[in-house]
């Protein structure tokens, strides 16, 4: 039997109810902070990643599907969502609109890692993108929104980190600096930083090896080679997020595992035993200028769908879920002319057309099957007829969950049910 490739997963009747309202959820927050909704394809040419993500970053070097279309293009399922909204925004001209121009995205993202809980290698994620402004009050807005969608899902022990990591120069800067003090503990990285070492030594800060973490506890502070203007923006940030009095803390040695970041970096996780990122983003004042356009100012985040849906499990939320009234239609007796079947078809096109969730019997069953199918089904109401029935132009509805029925006129189902449901 064929089953479906490693890091995938079927999403099922009784599960993906759960994903409608995360999804509902988000372009409700949305809407309230207005971000459009932008849909980019699930395939790019490699080189926009290249560029994009950067050629140092894991995600490029070794987590990409990358293949050879028939032209002999290099194409790639897209490992995350910033650097095709950018190309989206440049290639319609979106920079020519008043800005910022603000943006979001849901579906799925690809990339070529170790599956485990909370990281496929088909994963999905919602992502915001705002273009066209410096403004302080924009990361405010950001963090505020990754923090919004979550309390209004019903996740609590959160916690919001926050840092900057400057602009390329006060990177630079400091990349020198953290090189020089971790070349000489070199033998106490992990083979990892090791390699990070060389090619992005700001990637080191974001181990997860516990020797790493305690060789870093000596190194240099980033906030140390902030310059001016990155340092008072920084600055800018803290206050507005005082205002929302959204609780958040500062984290020196907080990283993103993508290039482009520039200053304000954040990432959202939960507290506690089953602590996990939820979501992580920042500001991108170049990469705009990278993919090929004029330099253009960008912050955005990414929210993995995933992992806050296990994180809903953890913290035992119950959702809200709407459950739609279905009406079944059960025929009694033998129906060797067809009658009871055509009668079953008008009705159940007429309630459908009314706007009902409606279902008739497909199999053959027996009344008592039937009956007993519109349980599973989770049906609110059952209307029953036999030859009999149609013949006097009445019908027996039968509540499911109070297990009473009554006769009804056949001609007055749809308004009664109306009159019920509605």
């Amino acid at each position: 039997m064929i089953k479906a490739p490693r890091g995938t997963k079927d999403l099922l009747p009784g599960e993906i109810e759960k994903w409608h309202y995360v999804e509902k959820i988000a372009r409700e927050v949305n809407e309230i902070y207005g971000y459009h909704e932008i849909r980019i394809p699930i395939f790019e040419h490699t080189e926009l990643f290249q560029r994009g993500v950067g050629d140092t970053t894991d995600i490029v070097q070794k987590e990409m599907y990358t293949f050879q279309d028939r032209g002999g293009r290099s194409i790639t399922l897209r490992p995350e969502g910033t650097a095709g909204v950018v190309r989206a925004y440049l290639e319609n001209h979106l920079n020519n609109q008043p800005q910022p121009v603000k943006l979001y995205y849901l579906g799925p993202m690809f990339r070529y890692d170790r599956p485990q809980a909370g990281r496929m290698r088909q994963f999905h994620q919602l992502g915001i993108e705002a273009f066209g402004s410096i403004d302080p009050a924009l990361d405010m807005e950001v963090i505020c929104y990754t923090y919004d969608f979550f309390t209004k899902l019903g996740l609590t022990n959160l916690r919001v980190l926050v840092n900057s990591v400057g602009c390329p120069q006060c990177r630079s800067d400091f990349g020198r600096a953290l090189k020089k003090f971790t070349e000489s503990h070199r033998e106490l990285l992990c083979a990892n930083c090791r390699g990070r070492l060389e090619r992005n030594p700001l990637r080191v800060l974001d181990c997860k090896e516990e020797s790493c973490q305690r060789l870093l506890d000596g190194s240099p502070d980033i906030h140390d080679y902030l310059c001016g203007d990155c340092s008072s923006h920084f600055q800018q940030v803290q206050e507005y997020l005082k205002l929302t009095g959204m609780p958040f803390e500062i984290n020196k040695k907080l990283v993103r595992g993508l290039d482009y970041y520039t200053q304000t970096v954040f990432e959202v996780t939960t507290a506690g035993p089953d602590e996990g990122s939820l979501a992580g983003g920042g500001r991108y004042s170049n990469l705009v200028e990278t993919i090929g356009g004029v330099s253009i100012p960008g912050i955005g985040v990414a929210i993995g769908l995933e992992r806050v849906l296990i994180a809903l499990e953890n913290q035992g939320v119950q959702l809200p879920l709407e459950q739609k009234k279905i009406i079944y239609i059960a025929t009694a007796g033998e129906d060797p002319e067809g009658k009871l079947e055509r009668e079953a078809v008008l009705l159940l096109l007429e309630l459908r057309k009314a706007g009902f969730a409606a279902e008739k019997d497909l199999m053959g069953r027996s009344l008592k099957a039937q009956m007993k199918f519109a349980g599973r089904l989770g049906a609110s109401y059952v209307v029953i007829f036999g030859l009999e029935e149609i013949k006097q132009g009445r019908l027996v509805l039968r509540d499911m969950l109070k297990g009473e029925q009554l006769e009804l006129p056949r001609n007055g189902l749809v308004e009664y049910l109306k009159s019920l449901l509605n």
